[in-house]
């Protein structure tokens, strides 16, 4: 039987086991390190990436490494424990974990308005999950770009870049300050604003005309905020038959992403 000096002390609030035994878990934010070999090998090919401060992988992980970006100064060989440790609970780092200066944003100006070119924009969607999600869609439908508001994202890294599978370094980022703002000068620019509303009266089929334009989703439950919804030209909603309220953010970008890819000309 453990002695009291063994187990967690609940009372206390703090962990009374004897001295290394269990290391303690290294302090690791999320939004330092990318892991899991799809988001990291995405990173290591990214010629906009700067270079990686480090990058941990396993035996086999680091001989992967260096048959396909050669030797890297910040390569070291640790077990997956010891990647674990440099991690936040849970992260499943598939054996390698990087950690990276982040990318910088693109700017709206980057984004060229031409016939059948999508972008992304996303009012205070701020689960990294979705955000992640949405990304991968964006890569899978060719949109050309992703725009948050920088005040209400989470990072382009952690959880957000595992679930993006890679798309972090495939799909352009564009963090601005205000949306309202950037609509406007995207629409200066050539392009068309469709606002997902669910309230809508047009179906999105009906408000995609094949031109250059912004998918503009809000977070779940509030969706669009006034600003940003009057500063669409057209808000559209998914006809959901099967009786539903409302999809999940990144489901609905989804749907929204391939009826645009249908609408090209």
């Amino acid at each position: 039987m453990s002695s009291h000096s063994e187990r967690n002390d609940a009372r206390r609030g703090k962990n009374t086991r004897g001295p290394g035994r269990f290391p303690k878990r290294a302090e690791a934010p999320a939004d330092d390190w990318l892991w899991g070999w799809h988001a990291v090998a995405a990173a290591l090919a990214n010629p906009r990436r700067a270079k990686p401060q480090r990058l941990l992988a396993t035996a086999d992980r680091a001989r992967e490494i260096e048959r396909r970006f050669g030797r890297l100064p910040a390569l070291e060989v640790a077990d997956n424990a010891q990647i674990a440790q440099r991690l936040p609970q849970g992260a499943v780092h598939q054996g390698v974990a990087l950690k990276v200066e982040p990318l910088e944003s693109a700017a709206l100006e980057d984004f060229v308005a031409e016939p059948g070119a999508v972008l992304v924009m996303l009012d205070q969607v701020t689960d990294p999950q979705n955000v992640g999600a949405i990304l991968r869609s964006a890569a899978a439908f060719g949109a050309r770009g992703l725009i948050l508001q920088d005040r209400h994202a989470p990072r382009l890294a952690g959880a957000l870049a595992k679930a993006a599978v890679g798309a972090v370094d495939a799909i352009p980022t564009a963090q601005v300050v205000n949306l309202s703002r950037a609509l406007e000068s995207l629409a200066e620019s050539g392009w068309r604003a469709v606002g997902l509303d669910g309230a809508a009266e047009a179906s999105l089929e009906e408000a995609l005309d094949g031109g250059p334009t912004v998918l503009v989703l809000g977070s779940e439950g509030e969706g669009l905020r006034r600003l940003v919804a009057e500063h669409c030209d057209v808000l559209a909603k998914i006809p959901m038959p099967g009786g539903f309220e409302s999809l999940n953010v990144s489901a609905a970008a989804a749907v929204a992403l391939y009826a645009a890819t249908r609408a090209r000309p």
